[in-house]
C-alpha cells in the first residue's frame, strides 16, 4: 500500500502547479486510497483462508516426518515446545528452523511429492485413507487422518509458509497445473447471501460486502508487496543477532520470490477479526466458514483487474487538470473519463470488438432553424417595427425575427454572436440596424459588441459598425432622417454611455462624446436636421448639436414642473417639437426659448424648456408613436392603456390590453388603423381600437427548464420560473394553452398514453394535468427540495421522480395515468439527481447525479441498487437523456467541469443525440459517440445557457430552450439516412476523423 500511496503522492507533488483546485486533487487521492483499502481487505481475507489451509496441512507433514525421520520429528517437537507454538503461534528461532531444513532434507522432499492435481501426499505405501485429502479450492474438502481429526498440531510459521515448490527435488521445474489454484465456485455468492440472511446483522453484512464495493481486481504482485512490507516491519519475522539469521533472511527471500498466485500474508500473532459495523463474532466455526467463503469470493478479483501499482500509474498518466475531461482506455473492458479530476468508469458494450478503432464522424443529419417562440419586451424598448413586406421585425436572444403577420411565416437574421439589445429601421424601410451585447465566450473572455446593418429582403449583412469600439454592449441606435439615413447614432453600455455617430456607407466613426453616467433609454436624430440629436434617460433630456466633428450639449430645463425620475421615450411632432413620456404618466412638450439677455446678460444662450404638460397615463408612459396624419399614440405601464391623441394632444380613443399580457412596451403602426403592440410579458399583440387585440407571438418571461414532447402528437410542454405551464403546437407554431401555478415548474414528462402530463415543482410537489381539461387529476409531494426529473416507464406503469434530496421516488401508475401509489424509493446517490432513463423493458433505471455518479437500479426487484455496473453495459434504454454514459462520452468538450452540459436527448431513431450546453450552443452528434472529442454540428441562436433539448415524437424537429433569454427554438431535422445505431457502434475503422466541429452554414 505504501508504494501505491507514494506514487500518488508523487503525482500530487509533480502536478501542484497544474492543479489549482486542491480540493479536486484530494478527491482523486482519496478515491484511489479507498480503492486500495477495499482491495487489501480482499487480500487479507484470502490470506486468512490460506493460513487455515496451511493449518490443515501441518498434521499431514508432521505424520510424514515421524514416519520418515524420527530425528527430525524430535527436533520439531523441541522447536514447538520452546516457542510455545500451540498457544501463540509465534515464530521459532532461526537456528531451529535451519536445523529442521538441514537435518533431513532428502527424506522430506522424497515424502512430499505433489500429485498432478495439486494435492499433497506421501509415497504409495503411506496413503492414510482410501479417500485422499483434497485441497483444491473448488471442492473444499478437508484432509483427515486417523487420530488427528480432533486435535491439530501447529508448526512454527517458518514451516507453515512452506510452498509446494519446496517439496520438489532440486532443479526440477514446477509443472504447470500442479500448483493449487483458487477457482470460482458457482453459486458461492448466492450461498453466502443465504447464510448471512439467517444471521443477526444481515443487512450490515450486505452493505459491507467486499465483492459489491470492488469493481476492479488486483494481481498477485500486490500480495507479494504486502509480504515484503510485513517482513520489513519485523512484526512477523523478528530477527535477532545470532546464528542462522542470514540464512533465514535468504530463505525468506527465496520463499517470497517463489510464492504462487496466493502467497500467504505472515503475521506475528493471529488475532480474532471483527468487521467494522458488524455484529460480534459468535460461533468461531461459523465465522471461519464465512471468512472462507468471503476469501473464495474475493479470489475472483485476482483475475479481473490491474494491480494497485498499475492503477497508480494510470492516475499519473491520465489524471488531467481539475477541469479536464480525458478518456483512458483500459484492457478492452472499460474506459475512464475525468471530470474535475474525478475518474468516471464506463464499461464497453460487448458488441465493440476494438474500441480504439471506432470511427467518430459528424452526423449526416443537420438542423435548420424553423421557428422562434418568444419576444424580448420585458427589458427592451423600441424593438418592434412593421415592414412594407408585411412582416413584423423584432428580436429575441441572438435572432432577429421577421414574422409575416398574414402568412404566419418566419425568416431569421442570425449573424449576431450574442443577445440583440436594440433595433431601428432605416428611412428606406428596407435596411435594419441591430446592436448586440458583448457577452463572453466559453473561457470567460468578453466578446466585442457591434452593430449590424443588414438588408431585410435578402438578410445580407451590409456593414458591421464599431467592432472593438463599444463597451459591454449597444443600448440604443438610430438612423438619421434628413440625409436619407447616411449616419447612424449609437449609445453604448459603458459607464459614460458613449455617444457616437458613424458613416453608414463607410463604417467609419464621425464623432464621439461621453453623454452621462446615468442610464440612457433612447436616442434619435431630429428629422429635419441631422446635426441635432436628442437623448433621454434617468432624470435628463439632452439636446446635442454636432458641428465639425464636435458635440455641444444642452440640458432640458424642467423649471416649475416636477422633475420625473425617468424620461422613458420621446418623438418629434410635425411642428418640430419634442414630446417626451415620463415615469409620472405625463407627456411633456419641449420647445426652444430665446436667450434671456435681460437676466443673464449678453452671454446668454437659447434654452430648451417645457412648453406644455399633458396628463396621459396612470403610471409610466413607456412608448410614444407618431401617426401619418400628425396624431400620436401613447402606451401606458400601470394602466396598460393605449391612447390615441390628436395633433394638439387631445385624447381621441383608448383601449386596455388584457392583464395577462402585461404593460405596453412599444407600438408599431401597420396602416393607420391596425396596430402591433409589444408587451412587457414578452407578447406581440395585433388589433385595432374597435376590435381589440389578440396575441400573435407569446413566450415565457423568466428562466425555463422544463421541456417535454408528446409521445404521438406534434405538441410540447414547457415550464419555468415564471410559474407558467405552456402547451405549444409545433405545426401551427402557436400556444395552445397556458396556466399559472403557485410555484414554478422545473421538469415535466408525458405519460405514454398521451392523455396526461406530470410537472415537477420547486418545492418537492408534483402534479398531473389533463391535456384536454387542464385540470389537476393527481398531485403528491416528495421531500421538500426541488424536483429535477419526471420520467414514465415505456409502458406507463411506473413514474420515476428525481429530486434534489438525492432520492428517486417510484410510483405505480394506474387508471390511464390518473392514479398514483408509492412503489418504492431509490436510495444510494450522494448528490442531487440530474437525469434518469428507463430501460426498454421497463425494469431498470440509469441515473446521474450532481457529483457525476452513474448508478443503475433494478426497479422490479424493489428499487435495488445494482452495485456491479459491469452487468448493465449491454442494457438497452428506452430514452437517453443522461449526460454521463459510455454512449455519450464524446459529447464532453476538453476542459469541461461537469456542469457545462445541461441536457442531452437521443433521437427516437437512435441515430443522433442533441446536446444543450452552457455556452449558448446546440450540438448535434452521431449516436453513439463514445470517444473523446467527437465531431459535431453546432448551432447558434440562444443568448443564454441552453437548459434543455428534446426531439418530437417523429424526430422531424428538435426543440431547444434557453435559460435567461426565455427563448424556444424549433429546429427542423434535415437529411439523414437509414441505419441502426447498433450497426454503427459495432463497425470499426482503422483511421479516425478530425475532432474539429464543423460550423454549419446559417441562413
Amino acid at each position: 500500500m505504501d508504494s501505491s500511496t507514494n506514487s500518488l503522492d508523487d503525482v500530487s507533488a509533480d502536478s501542484s502547479a497544474e492543479f489549482p483546485d486542491r480540493v479536486s486533487l484530494m478527491e482523486v487521492r482519496l478515491q484511489a486510497q479507498e480503492d486500495e483499502i477495499t482491495l487489501l481487505k480482499s487480500s487479507l481475507a484470502d490470506a486468512l483462508r490460506r493460513i487455515r489451509l496451511h493449518d490443515q496441512l501441518l498434521p499431514i507433514l508432521k505424520q510424514q516426518l515421524i514416519a520418515v525421520s524420527p530425528g527430525a520429528a524430535r527436533v520439531l517437537n523441541q522447536v514447538c515446545c520452546s516457542d510455545g507454538c500451540i498457544s501463540s503461534r509465534k515464530l521459532s528461532s532461526s537456528s531451529g528452523v535451519d536445523t529442521i531444513r538441514h537435518s533431513a532434507p532428502s527424506q522430506l522432499l522424497d515424502s512430499m511429492v505433489p500429485n498432478t492435481n495439486g494435492h499433497i501426499g506421501g509415497s504409495e505405501s503411506m496413503k492414510p485413507s482410501p479417500r485422499p485429502a483434497t485441497l483444491d479450492r473448488s471442492t473444499q474438502t478437508e484432509p483427515t487422518l486417523p487420530g488427528l481429526d480432533t486435535q491439530r498440531v501447529p508448526l512454527p510459521r517458518r514451516v507453515q509458509s512452506l510452498q509446494l515448490e519446496d517439496a520438489l527435488p532440486p532443479g526440477e521445474p514446477v509443472v504447470e497445473g500442479t500448483r493449487g489454484k483458487l477457482h470460482r465456485v458457482p453459486g458461492l455468492e448466492e450461498d453466502e447471501e443465504q447464510e448471512e440472511d439467517e444471521e443477526v446483522g444481515a443487512e450490515q453484512e450486505k452493505e459491507l460486502s467486499w465483492m459489491s464495493s470492488v469493481e476492479e481486481p488486483i494481481q498477485p504482485t500486490t500480495i507479494r508487496g504486502l509480504q515484503r512490507e510485513d517482513f520489513q516491519d519485523g512484526s512477523c519475522s523478528p530477527e535477532e543477532p545470532g546464528s542462522g539469521s542470514a540464512s533465514v533472511r535468504t530463505s525468506e527471500q527465496n520463499l517470497i520470490s517463489r510464492s504462487g498466485p496466493l502467497s500467504p500474508i505472515q503475521e506475528g500473532e493471529k488475532k480474532q477479526l471483527v468487521r467494522r459495523n458488524s455484529e460480534k463474532l459468535g460461533n468461531p466455526e461459523r465465522q471461519r466458514k464465512r471468512l472462507d467463503k468471503k476469501a473464495a469470493s474475493s479470489a475472483n478479483l485476482l483475475t479481473r483487474s490491474p494491480s494497485l501499482e498499475n492503477r497508480a500509474k494510470d492516475l499519473v498518466a491520465s489524471a488531467g487538470s481539475p477541469g479536464s475531461r480525458r478518456g483512458t482506455y483500459s484492457q478492452g473492458q472499460s474506459i475512464k473519463m475525468f471530470i474535475r479530476g474525478r475518474p468516471i468508469t464506463m464499461y464497453i458494450p460487448s458488441n465493440i470488438q476494438n474500441y480504439e478503432d471506432l470511427k467518430m464522424e459528424p452526423p449526416s443529419e443537420r438542423l435548420e432553424l424553423d421557428w422562434v417562440y418568444g419576444y424580448r419586451g420585458r427589458d427592451c424598448r423600441a424593438n418592434l417595427y412593421f415592414l412594407p413586406s408585411g412582416e413584423a421585425v423584432y428580436f429575441i436572444a441572438c435572432v432577429v425575427v421577421l414574422y409575416h403577420i398574414n402568412n404566419r411565416t418566419q425568416r431569421h437574421y442570425r449573424k449576431h454572436t450574442d443577445c440583440v439589445r436594440c433595433l431601428t429601421l432605416h428611412p428606406d424601410k428596407v435596411r435594419v440596424a441591430s446592436g448586440q451585447t458583448a457577452g463572453v465566450d466559453k473561457d470567460g473572455k468578453p466578446l466585442q459588441p457591434c452593430v449590424h446593418i443588414w438588408d431585410s429582403t435578402t438578410l445580407v449583412t451590409l456593414q458591421q459598425i464599431g467592432l472593438g469600439t463599444f463597451q459591454r454592449g449597444v443600448a440604443s441606435v438610430a438612423f438619421s432622417i434628413a440625409d436619407s439615413g447616411a449616419f447612424l447614432c449609437v449609445i453604448d453600455d459603458s459607464n459614460e454611455h458613449m455617444l457616437s455617430v458613424w458613416d453608414c456607407n463607410k463604417g467609419t466613426k464621425h464623432a464621439e462624446v461621453k453623454s452621462t453616467n446615468e442610464a440612457v433609454f433612447a436616442v434619435d436624430f431630429n428629422p429635419s436636421d441631422s446635426t441635432n440629436i436628442i437623448t433621454c434617460g434617468k432624470s435628463h433630456v439632452y439636446f446635442w448639436t454636432l458641428n465639425t466633428g464636435q458635440f455641444t450639449k444642452k440640458q432640458g430645463i424642467f423649471g416649475k414642473y416636477k422633475k420625473p425620475k425617468f424620461i422613458q421615450c420621446f418623438v418629434f411632432s410635425l411642428t418640430g417639437d419634442v414630446l417626451t413620456g415620463d415615469s409620472e404618466g405625463n407627456i411633456l412638450t419641449w420647445g426652444k426659448s430665446a436667450a434671456d439677455v435681460k437676466t443673464l446678460g449678453k452671454g446668454a444662450k437659447e434654452t430648451f424648456q417645457i412648453m406644455r404638460q399633458t396628463r396621459a397615463h396612470e403610471g409610466s408612459v413607456f412608448t410614444l408613436c407618431t401617426l401619418q396624419g400628425g396624431g400620436l399614440l401613447s402606451g401606458g405601464g400601470k394602466d396598460r392603456k393605449i391612447i390615441r391623441w390628436s395633433a394638439d394632444l387631445a385624447p381621441e380613443r383608448e383601449c386596455e390590453i388584457p392583464e395577462k399580457y402585461g404593460a405596453v412596451r412599444t407600438i408599431a403602426d401597420v396602416d393607420g388603423e391596425e396596430l402591433l403592440v409589444g408587451t412587457t410579458r414578452n407578447a406581440v399583440l395585433r388589433g385595432t381600437f374597435s376590435d381589440g387585440f389578440v396575441a400573435i407571438v407569446q413566450g415565457h418571461v423568466d428562466e425555463m427548464w422544463g421541456l417535454a414532447t408528446h409521445p404521438s402528437q406534434n405538441i410540447f410542454l414547457t415550464c419555468g420560473h415564471d410559474r407558467q405551464v405552456c402547451l405549444w403546437n409545433t405545426e401551427e407554431h402557436k400556444l395552445d394553452w397556458c396556466i399559472t401555478l403557485e410555484e414554478y415548474g422545473l421538469c415535466a414528462g408525458f405519460c405514454p398514453n398521451g392523455s396526461v402530463v406530470s410537472v415537477g415543482l420547486s418545492t418537492g410537489r408534483w402534479m398531473v394535468l389533463d391535456l384536454l381539461t387542464r385540470e389537476v387529476v393527481s398531485e403528491s409531494t416528495d421531500g421538500n427540495e426541488q424536483l429535477s426529473v419526471m420520467r414514465y416507464s415505456p409502458d406507463g406503469s411506473f413514474l420515476a421522480v428525481g429530486s434534489h434530496d438525492n432520492f428517486i421516488y417510484i410510483y405505480n401508475v394506474t387508471e390511464s395515468g390518473r392514479r398514483y401509489t408509492r412503489f418504492g424509493k431509490c436510495n444510494g446517490h450522494s448528490s442531487f439527481i440530474t437525469h434518469l432513463d428507463w430501460s426498454k423493458d421497463g425494469k431498470y433505471i440509469m441515473s446521474n447525479s450532481g457529483d457525476y455518479e452513474i448508478l443503475y437500479w433494478d426497479i422490479a426487484a424493489g428499487c435495488k441498487l445494482l452495485r456491479n455496473r459491469f452487468e448493465s453495459k449491454d442494457r438497452e434504454w428506452a430514452s437517453y437523456t443522461c449526460v454521463l454514459g459510455f454512449h455519450v462520452m464524446g459529447v464532453w468538450l476538453e476542459g469541461s467541469d461537469g456542469t457545462d452540459i445541461n441536457a442531452l436527448c437521443r433521437s427516437h431513431s437512435e441515430r443522433v443525440v442533441a446536446v444543450a450546453d452552457d455556452f449558448c450552443k446546440v450540438h448535434l452528434f452521431q449516436y453513439p459517440c463514445p470517444k473523446p472529442k467527437a465531431p459535431s454540428h453546432k448551432y447558434d441562436g440562444h443568448g443564454s445557457h441552453v437548459t434543455n433539448v428534446c426531439f418530437t415524437h417523429s424526430d422531424s424537429h428538435l426543440l431547444s430552450m434557453g435559460g435567461k433569454d426565455t427563448c424556444i427554438l424549433q429546429w427542423r431535422v434535415m437529411g439523414g439516412g437509414s441505419g441502426d445505431s447498433r450497426e454503427r457502434l459495432g463497425s470499426v475503422s482503422a483511421s479516425s476523423t478530425s475532432t474539429n466541429s464543423p460550423e454549419p452554414a446559417t441562413s
